[in-house]
């Protein structure tokens, strides 16, 4: 898997110039509690930058621009004392970086033990007010959030929104191919391809069928039977998979990596059929598609752009997210039943048993040779269930919290599957399917509500979670 690279975040601290006489030491004093008990713990999660806490509209404006021509995802504004409002406005109306106004302070409580100087320190809390309010008159779009240090996870959400932020710029210079086309009369992931672009950013290309054989073809020999030797220490292969069936599917792989590198695509989606539509077609790329999602490439089925960018968008968020699709319901225990033809990301699945490789039972389509999946059941734990979709007049992302179940693969199905627990079954796929939820969507390890609530309103689409 990938690493994911930590976001930048810049830190816009901000005192009153009034007391670098008034109150001399102040600013240093708050700088340096800023540097020891906040940058440590938002490193977990992003790059943070800061240097000194700035009083004037020009040092505002130099280190905005600082922050700018740093290409950082987010500014963070963090009221060390008071500061008026509008030295910071006119620099905030014209940035293009997202804002959040982190409403923060050393003081955990008021006591006997409370002094003008522990005042002095710890006043910040209206500057955040003032800046709010003009910022609301103004129309400038900023995220606020209050938390303390010492609370559970105190610089999550901040954390959580330069993620957001980041993703949302990532997805932008995206590019997105398309074998073949999208599955005749599947209308719920139908798209106007310009307004897709125009909305989001991301650009798409047409990939010939013709380019997938012929690289599957010259692929190297050599190259083949390294990935099969990978494939047989991996995963545990099925007693009738011959290692010719192997070769196959590793040829495909490599097909499906040199087209993502020519054409330095981020996620791919093709139509099944379409492989069968050319005499020539060796096998589907199933095992290749599910370990290339292990590297956060983005995939949707059956030509489904938009859950190709979706996989691709989430991945930004968190690593270990897959493409799904719910095929049936358990009533019984209030859960659903997970699969598709052959993809899943199989990084995430279960720890304690190696996946199994096998052939599928029938082929989807019509090939040379016999198309292979691998067997991903996803490990146990909670999940968060999402699906972008288009509204009527909006596009929206329909969220849950779920939890994958300790489910055991079933031998007689060749096909990645899991059991994921909703609650009450029926009121969440009568809710979903109110909101105009698609039969594609994506699960992705761990509670992304956070960020996918602050990634909705960066992207200006409604969030609705139905947990």
């Amino acid at each position: 898997m990938n690493p994911i690279v930590k976001p930048k975040l810049g830190i816009l601290a901000l005192t009153l110039e009034l007391y670098e006489t008034l109150a001399p030491g102040v600013r240093e004093n708050r700088e340096q509690w800023l540097k020891n008990d906040i940058l440590g713990s938002l490193g977990r999660f992003v790059e943070a930058d800061f240097q000194e806490a700035v009083y004037t509209k020009d040092k505002i404006q130099a280190e905005v621009k600082r922050f700018e021509q740093m290409d950082v995802d987010a500014i963070a504004i963090v009221f060390l004392t008071y500061a008026p409002s509008q030295i910071v406005l006119t620099t905030l109306k014209t940035t293009r970086i997202p804002l959040i106004i982190w409403n923060i302070q050393e003081l955990f409580a008021v006591d006997g033990n409370f002094s003008q100087e522990t005042l002095t320190q710890n006043h910040g809390v209206h500057g955040t007010q003032d800046m709010a309010n003009v910022l609301v008159r103004c129309g400038v779009d900023f995220e606020y959030v209050t938390t303390h240090i010492d609370d559970p996870d105190g610089c999550r959400a901040v954390a959580d929104f330069c993620i957001a932020a980041s993703a949302k710029r990532k997805i932008a210079a995206s590019r997105f191919g398309i074998i073949g086309n999208e599955f005749p009369g599947m209308g719920d992931f139908a798209v106007d391809t310009t307004q897709w672009v125009s909305r989001f950013g991301c650009s798409t290309v047409l990939l010939p069928m013709e380019e997938y054989i012929t690289r599957a073809e010259h692929s190297g020999e050599a190259q083949a039977m390294e990935l099969v030797q990978k494939y047989q220490e991996t995963y545990l292969v099925a007693d009738d998979v011959t290692e010719a069936d192997l070769f196959h599917a590793a040829k495909a792989e490599l097909a499906l990596r040199s087209l993502r590198d020519a054409y330095q695509l981020d996620g791919m989606t093709y139509l099944f059929t379409a492989f069968g539509s050319d005499s020539r077609t060796s096998t589907v790329p199933f095992v290749a598609i599910s370990r290339m999602m292990a590297e956060g490439f983005g995939f949707g089925g059956e030509g489904d752009l938009i859950s190709t960018m979706a996989t691709r968008l989430f991945y930004h968020l968190s690593p270990l997210v897959s493409f799904s699709e719910i095929f049936t319901t358990d009533y019984r225990g209030n859960a659903l039943f997970f699969s598709h033809m052959g993809e899943a990301n199989a990084a995430m699945a279960r720890k304690d048993q190696k996946i199994p490789l096998v052939a599928r039972s029938s082929p989807i389509t019509k090939t040379l040779h016999r198309q292979l999946a691998l067997v991903t059941v996803f490990e146990p734990g909670p999940a968060t269930f999402v699906a972008l979709v288009q509204g009527k007049n909006r596009w929206k992302m329909i969220v849950a919290f779920v939890r994958i179940e300790d489910f055991s693969p079933i031998t007689s199905l060749g096909v990645p599957h899991s059991k994921v627990k909703v609650g009450d079954v029926r009121r969440f796929l009568t809710d979903y399917a109110k909101e105009g939820g698609t039969h594609h969507n994506a699960i992705g390890f761990g509670d992304l509500r956070s960020k996918l609530r602050y990634l909705a309103q960066m992207l200006d689409t409604d969030y609705v979670d139905i947990t």
